[in-house]
């Protein structure tokens, strides 16, 4: 389970900065190259999943009410957002938290029908969301040389569980490969053999979708189908700035 924090991506980012600095020769020609970069950065799910929901093991939801807790995600991701703007970074791609009530994970663990979402892990993703949409305000408003969009997967997420034949899926509440309840108790195990028609499936395992469904958030993230997909442009109009 190694991985690296976000605050550790962006150290190495600074690093990264100072050799592009020196393959390029000069600093002004490291800002130029680097201002027509696209930075896409997607969090939070992990401090909901493997941390504020498992307060067996973590103690953030004795101390912090979602609304606080959410806070102070934005809190300490607008220090990491800043100190990447700060090294260069000027058009951010902020890609939203999706439906984790509705994972097979937390379907076997906290639904009674193993179908219906659990709206108290729902609603906290819904107040981090609408504080990072904010956050894309406030970098927009600040930093006129430098544009932050935030894309809404909480939404397009919605769309699909609303209607899951419109998009080809028959299974929206269990992972293709996975054991016990919702094939969500456990995660898929090495030499298991997964569903057949995967692309009917919208989870592939406990917790992550399968490559169909993250096509079509790809798809609407890079060009919106509707309004509330990308705020307040799309991928496909950042790119052309």
């Amino acid at each position: 389970g190694a991985r690296i924090s976000f605050s550790g991506q962006v150290r190495n980012y600074r690093q990264t900065v100072s050799q592009v600095v020196n393959l390029l020769g000069s600093e002004a020609n490291a800002a130029n190259y680097l201002s027509k970069c696209i930075y896409s950065i997607g969090l939070g799910s992990n401090d909901y999943l493997n941390n504020y929901f498992m307060p067996l093991f973590y103690s953030t939801s004795r101390r912090y009410n979602p609304e606080q807790y959410a806070s102070v995600l934005i809190q300490q991701y607008t220090q990491q957002l800043q100190a990447l703007y700060n090294y260069g970074a000027r058009k951010f791609v902020l890609i939203g938290v999706g439906q984790i009530g509705c994972s097979p994970n937390e379907l076997a663990q906290n639904s009674r029908d193993g179908r219906t979402c659990v709206e108290r892990i729902n609603a906290a993703n819904r107040i981090f969301n609408s504080k990072l949409k904010g956050l894309v305000d406030q970098f927009n408003n600040a930093n006129s040389d430098a544009k932050f969009i935030y894309i809404d997967v909480y939404g397009i997420f919605q769309d699909i569980t609303s209607n899951p034949s419109a998009y080809g899926f028959r299974v929206t509440n269990a992972g293709c490969c996975g054991v016990g309840r919702n094939n969500g108790q456990i995660t898929c195990l090495p030499l298991q053999r997964p569903c057949r028609n995967r692309n009917e499936y919208l989870f592939w395992d406990a917790f992550h979708p399968t490559e169909a469904a993250n096509v079509i958030i790809g798809r609407r993230s890079y060009n919106a189908q509707s309004p509330s997909d990308a705020y307040p442009i799309d991928i496909r109009r950042l790119a052309q700035l």
